[in-house]
């Protein structure tokens, strides 16, 4: 399902933060997701596709300076650790009645649980187009989650970082397999309409980076 009731979603938050619940603290011999895991490698694998001159490319250089340097001033004790899924989403869950069942566990590795929170709320601005029902559902579904565990201040004041976190990720991914994979898909067409049409949308609709910054700023 590609659009669901707002009952639905506040359902799903319930499993993630039960999910979290069991997983806080737990580490995994899987990958760690570092801030440079997230935003570093992967604009180092997007620059063997688009020119650093293209103004896609300036806007991701701007747009990894400001995260990298939000990310690292973070206030880490209120940053809950443990094992995280990284691709909870429509595609990725099943939903029979009042059951729901995560899998393709993938991405599975160490990170901050925020960012599973941080991906689902991408998703669904990417997917729900009516801006009413996008805000009734992100809030169902926080509602959820909150009705198992806190979620800090901290961890709230990151998501939507985190949110363009993930995009970079999954861009490095899709470059990173372009020889068994991606090549039917990916070219320089496709990453810039991917980076301007929901990368920067999704970092200029919660105002994140500010003067130097900002696409066109000095590096």
């Amino acid at each position: 399902m590609l659009n669901f009731p707002a009952e639905v979603h506040e359902h799903i938050g319930t499993v993630m933060a039960r999910m979290h619940r069991l997983t806080e603290n737990l580490g995994l011999a899987r990958a760690t997701y570092t801030p440079a895991v997230l935003l570093e490698e992967p604009f180092e694998r997007l620059a063997r596709f688009l020119d650093p001159e293209t103004e896609e490319m300036r806007f991701m250089a701007d747009a990894k300076k400001y995260l990298l340097r939000e990310l690292a001033g973070a206030d880490t004790r209120q940053l809950r650790r443990g094992a995280v899924h990284m691709d909870i989403w429509f595609d990725n869950l099943n939903v029979h009645g009042d059951r729901v069942t995560l899998f393709n566990f993938d991405f599975c590795g160490n990170g901050w649980l925020c960012t599973d929170i941080a991906y689902y709320l991408l998703q669904l601005h990417a997917t729900e187009k009516d801006e009413t029902e996008r805000d009734l559902k992100a809030a169902r579904f926080m509602k959820g989650y909150e009705s198992v565990t806190p979620v800090s201040a901290e961890e709230k004041r990151l998501l939507p970082m985190l949110g363009v976190g993930m995009y970079f990720f999954y861009l490095g991914v899709q470059c990173s397999r372009y020889d068994d994979w991606s090549n039917q898909f990916l070219n320089t067409v496709y990453l810039k309409r991917f980076i301007m049409l929901l990368v920067k949308k999704y970092y200029d609709h919660h105002g994140l980076g500010t003067g130097n910054d900002r696409p066109g700023g000095t590096v």
